[in-house]
């Protein structure tokens, strides 16, 4: 990818995201099984993002440039400081944009984002064995396998097995893709290490 205009708007999600993706959601709910069961309806959009307001999560809604169609989500999830400052790395496209490269570069750009302003050393992402997609794509950007879990998550009522992905902010070069900020609309607080931590102690 080259250094041009940017395809995809990464902005961190919120409630006026909540009828396009709970549309898209459903709209691609055969594209998504069995790999990903993220939620269908307003109840569990609200769930979803109700976890960046009160835990260590940053969840990011991907849209194309273009249309202004949502692309997929991605989520830094679970985000640990001290001396880990490291956090898993989660995320899934829409049927109706699969195949265009646009999921690659709103990872790409989450995991900047994750590594400079969040001050993270490592993400990891966890993809089952047969999800040839998410590896792909996870291996365009650098992460290597680091390891076998055998039925790790509980996914549609089953517990599925899983590969260990893994990148260190010491081995990320976002020199080909587009790096930089996501679009924080004005009630958004900047995203930074200060703001984790005091969600995490409850501040």
């Amino acid at each position: 990818m080259q250094n041009n205009a940017p395809r995809v708007v990464l902005t961190r999600a919120c409630r006026a995201d909540r009828a396009d993706l709970v549309s898209g959601n459903q709209r691609s709910r055969d594209y998504h099984h069995p790999w990903a069961e993220p939620f269908t309806d307003e109840a569990g959009f609200d769930a979803w993002l109700t976890r960046s307001f009160t835990g260590p999560h940053v969840q990011f809604v991907a849209r194309d440039a273009a249309s202004g169609d949502i692309v997929g989500v991605v989520n830094v999830n679970d985000i640990v400081l001290g001396l880990y400052q490291g956090a898993y790395l989660g995320y899934y496209g829409m049927a109706l944009h699969a195949g265009r490269g646009l999921m690659t570069e709103a990872v790409s750009r989450a995991v900047s984002i994750a590594f400079t302003d969040l001050g993270l050393h490592r993400l990891e992402a966890n993809i089952q064995p047969d999800n040839r997609r998410s590896i792909a794509l996870a291996q365009r950007l650098g992460f290597r396998k680091e390891g076998f879990s055998p039925r790790y998550l509980r996914i549609a009522d089953v517990w599925r097995d899983h590969e260990r992905w893994a990148i260190l902010a010491d081995e990320w070069d976002d020199s080909g893709w587009m790096s930089g900020q996501a679009t924080c609309r004005p009630a958004d607080p900047p995203l930074g290490p200060a703001d984790i931590s005091s969600r995490r102690s409850g501040r």
